[in-house]
């Protein structure tokens, strides 16, 4: 074998190699873009079957707080008036001395029935998608006004946005469930919120005054998860921050649709 054809043999099997090299490469690249897409594809699948669930379990219980909101408004209500109304003709019959008593039994229960009646009205979906979320957040921040839990405030900055109807009622629950929180467990005396229209987003924040709590530490309850789901679902950012003693603050920054 002259130099020459060794020269061939060495180009032609260079060439092989060369060919072999790259069909391993172009494969390698293609099932890597396969598998890329398998778990992108897989990952989106996991993400829309988790929202499905958060979106039943919402629907649930909205179900249920609808319910809840029926049953004080038609049956505890209807029975709180009928007691009022049979404590004022009682108070027809009695002595002068006991009528002043009797009134302030009646006055008790005709605030009980005022409570009801706007606990009512936060609980239940319809009414509060006829109010929208602004009147909503009013409506729950003069209750606890009326109640002396605490001392309430709302700021509403630029020009109000109509919103998906769903939606409001999801960012006023993630409120609610914050308002809770402030009520039961952060021994706080003041409350404030503030819904911010900007042009692409609305940016909500709502802050108490009370004891907080530590971040590292809090242990993640049943509230502050419905909150970041309840959040996902809308594609809203959620952020919530506090320290021992330094009260606690809500961010939410929902883009609109």
């Amino acid at each position: 074998m002259n130099d020459q054809e060794i020269q061939m043999l060495v180009a032609a099997t260079s060439m092989v190699l060369l060919i072999l090299l790259v069909t391993v490469i172009i494969l390698f690249v293609f099932f890597q873009k396969r598998k890329l897409k398998f778990i992108l594809e897989k990952k989106e699948a996991e993400k829309r079957y988790m929202e499905e669930i958060a979106k039943s379990q919402i629907e649930i219980q909205e179900q249920a707080l609808q319910n809840m909101s029926w049953e004080l408004h038609d049956n505890i209500g209807q029975l709180l008036s009928v007691a009022r109304m049979h404590i004022n003709i009682l108070g027809t019959q009695l002595p002068a001395e006991n009528k002043e008593k009797l009134g302030d039994i009646s006055e008790i229960v005709g605030k009980s029935l005022q409570e009801i009646r706007l606990l009512s009205k936060t609980m239940n979906t319809e009414i509060i998608q006829n109010m929208g979320l602004v009147k909503s957040i009013e409506v729950e921040l003069e209750r606890f006004n009326k109640l002396n839990f605490l001392a309430a405030s709302l700021q509403v900055l630029g020009e109000e946005q109509e919103l998906d109807i769903k939606e409001e009622i999801i960012l006023f629950r993630i409120l609610q469930e914050f308002f809770s929180n402030a009520i039961k467990h952060s021994k706080a005396k003041n409350l404030s919120v503030t819904l911010h229209y900007e042009e692409n987003r609305l940016l909500v924040t709502a802050e108490d005054d009370g004891v907080g709590f530590d971040e590292e530490t809090i242990e993640k309850g049943s509230g502050l998860i419905n909150m970041k789901s309840r959040a996902a679902i809308i594609n809203a950012e959620f952020s919530m921050k506090s320290a021992k003693n330094k009260g606690v603050s809500l961010t939410l920054s929902y883009p609109y649709k």
